[in-house]
């Protein structure tokens, strides 16, 4: 089956040793993909010396065709719509709204339960390095991409421990760079590739984050 990784951790690791180039960058910044990328993150974000944080991301699904992204919702208020499903559906702005709206309160209650009262990150100009710990489709990380894109970073680097191959050559022509330690096929999905894939919780990803906010605080660049 090829190379196992322990757990999250132990990918994330083995994701920074690949990344150490962005190591000390003064506007680097590392955005996790909630739950399961926030692990892989905390140890990239630790082994760059560069700030954490969540980039959370809500696909808007086509109505009768849950699976189909009519466009996606993103942290910082961020919207983008695939025009050609819209156009193709025949889908009104009203029903977009509505799918939004419905998508922007799991959002919201994420945002508070990772964040608490702090604001959203600013990416504009800055490197984002964005992990999630495997792609299989890339529905996803394809809406994050665009979502940050649309915010002006200087540069995104995408990251992930294993990622599907014909996803991997689709969506590295839409960043800066794609790292991905494994590119598998048969794919199988991305729990195969670890030994240890237990669902990250809410509590596990704000724990994450406060504790890189306090190595940065001690330091004084929080």
């Amino acid at each position: 089956m090829g190379k196992i990784f322990r757990d999250r951790t132990e990918a994330g690791q083995c994701l920074a040793r690949e990344l150490k180039r962005y190591a000390n960058l003064p506007d680097i910044i590392v955005l996790g993909l909630p739950r399961g990328g926030v692990p892989v993150a905390f140890e990239v974000a630790a082994a760059l010396h560069a700030p954490l944080d969540v980039f959370i991301v809500r696909k808007l699904g086509t109505p009768g065709q849950q699976e189909l992204a009519m466009g996606a919702i993103a942290s910082g208020g961020v919207r983008v719509i695939n025009e050609d499903v819209v156009r193709g559906h025949d889908i009104s702005v009203e029903v977009i709204d509505a799918v939004a709206e419905a998508e922007d309160r799991e959002l919201k209650r994420r945002e508070l339960a990772y964040r608490g009262c702090q604001s959203e990150p600013d990416v504009t100009g800055r490197t984002v390095i964005l992990i999630d710990d495997g792609v299989a489709t890339g529905a996803t990380l394809r809406a994050a991409i665009r979502a940050i894109r649309s915010q002006h970073p200087a540069r995104l680097i995408v990251g992930v421990p294993t990622a599907a191959r014909s996803t991997y050559m689709e969506l590295r022509t839409e960043v800066d760079a794609f790292v991905a330690l494994m590119t598998p096929e048969p794919f199988f999905g991305v729990g195969e590739w670890y030994s240890d894939f237990t669902q990250t919780s809410d509590a596990e990803v704000a724990e994450l984050l406060e504790r890189s906010r306090e190595t940065f605080a001690a330091a004084g660049r929080w």
